[in-house]
């Protein structure tokens, strides 16, 4: 099982913050986009590619599957409703990895059964970014699902701030996912930094 791009791993809304973002060093960035028409969406998806090549990002699009298919996007998100109409046999013929979203033990042997490149687990802590069917998961549940799936890589996600991010890697998460906490900072790409620079340099290598 290949390791992640990243330890760290932000979460954005717009093609503009993955230019900001991978030009600061981020190299594991997913584009989350809501409530965009057809024509928007699909000009945002292929803006967001674009940077990411520029800055050597590996891009990661969350739930659009056909698009992904369409662009050659390197990685795609989903979350446990999207399973039920996904073409998971399409999404691996294209050679498109995949991140899968769980929040208990039942998301999580439903994920396994999928043979993701990662599996989420949130929220570590509470989050107003999102409504959310699970409460808060806690560190303690990283640790139990690591020993779960074993070398699978884990990506924390859900409420985390640069002050927990050490918390999550110490629990077994192998990338820990943020929005605010980067998309809402006053200095974004410092935030980057600091963060790469507490993830012990950030970088591990497949």
């Amino acid at each position: 099982m290949s390791a992640l791009p990243q330890k760290i791993y932000p979460v954005v809304d717009t093609a503009e913050w993955v230019n900001r973002l991978g030009a600061a060093g981020a190299r594991f960035i997913q584009l989350r986009v809501k409530d965009y028409a057809p024509d928007k969406l699909l000009a945002e998806i292929r803006q967001a590619h674009q940077y990411a090549k520029q800055h050597g990002v590996c891009l990661v699009l969350n739930d659009y599957w056909q698009i992904a298919l369409d662009e050659g996007i390197d990685y795609l998100h989903l979350g446990q409703e999207d399973l039920d109409t996904a073409d998971l046999a399409a999404i691996r013929k294209a050679g498109i990895r995949l991140g899968l979203s769980t929040h208990s033990h039942e998301e999580l042997d439903r994920a396994l059964a999928c043979n993701p490149d990662y599996v989420a687990l949130g929220p570590i802590w509470p989050t107003r970014l999102k409504k959310m069917a699970f409460g808060p998961q806690g560190v303690e549940k990283l640790t139990e699902w690591k020993k779960l799936i074993g070398d699978l890589p884990l990506v924390a996600i859900g409420g985390i701030s640069f002050d927990r991010l050490p918390a999550c890697l110490d629990a077994g998460a192998d990338s820990v996912a943020a929005v605010s906490d980067f998309t809402q900072h006053a200095d974004p790409e410092g935030q980057v930094k600091r963060w790469l620079a507490e993830a012990d340099g950030g970088l591990t290598q497949p």
